[in-house]
């Protein structure tokens, strides 16, 4: 990280830092690194599917106070999967696995229609393979995970709509 003062205090970022912590998260099968010096701080974290660089300055300035925001046009908000009523959540931490074998088709994918009881996916906790069911019938709108993903506690998983 560099640090230039003659630019007005702004903070140029070390794009090889940055590189080399990406593939730490790789290498590391890591979903977040941090790394901190004085005052400043770059977070790289990776998102589902692929890799995310995202590097962060802190500490963050003081708000401005916001100016009075015209009226705009009605916007549809997205509910995020944490919220969806659909959102079948897991039930403890461990590894979830979208399929029963390695290599073969995953229990579930978008489009696929499931009745209350059916495999989502598993998720293996302390060498116990636990399925995860659907709690009611509909339809796979999104998978929120990828095989061999470790998962926490109260994670969406899937939505079902």
């Amino acid at each position: 990280m560099t640090d230039t003062k003659g630019d007005g205090g702004a903070m140029q970022v070390d794009t090889d830092l940055v590189r080399q912590l990406a593939e730490l998260l790789n290498e590391g099968d890591l979903s977040e690194i941090e790394v901190q010096h004085g005052d400043r701080r770059i977070v790289v974290k990776r998102k589902l599917g692929g890799t995310v660089y995202a590097p962060a300055a802190a500490p963050a300035p003081a708000a401005a106070p916001a100016p009075a925001a015209a009226p705009a046009a009605p916007v549809q908000e997205e509910v995020s999967p944490a919220n969806h009523p659909g959102a079948v959540k897991s039930p403890m931490v461990g590894t979830v696995y979208l399929s029963g074998e390695p290599g073969s088709a995953p229990f579930v994918a978008p489009g696929t229609t499931v009745a209350a009881g059916d495999t989502l996916l598993i998720v293996e906790a302390m060498k116990v393979m636990n399925p995860i069911t659907a709690p009611r019938a509909g339809t796979v709108k999104q998978v929120l995970v990828i095989d061999a993903q470790p998962v926490e506690y109260d994670q969406p998983l899937v939505i079902i709509e």
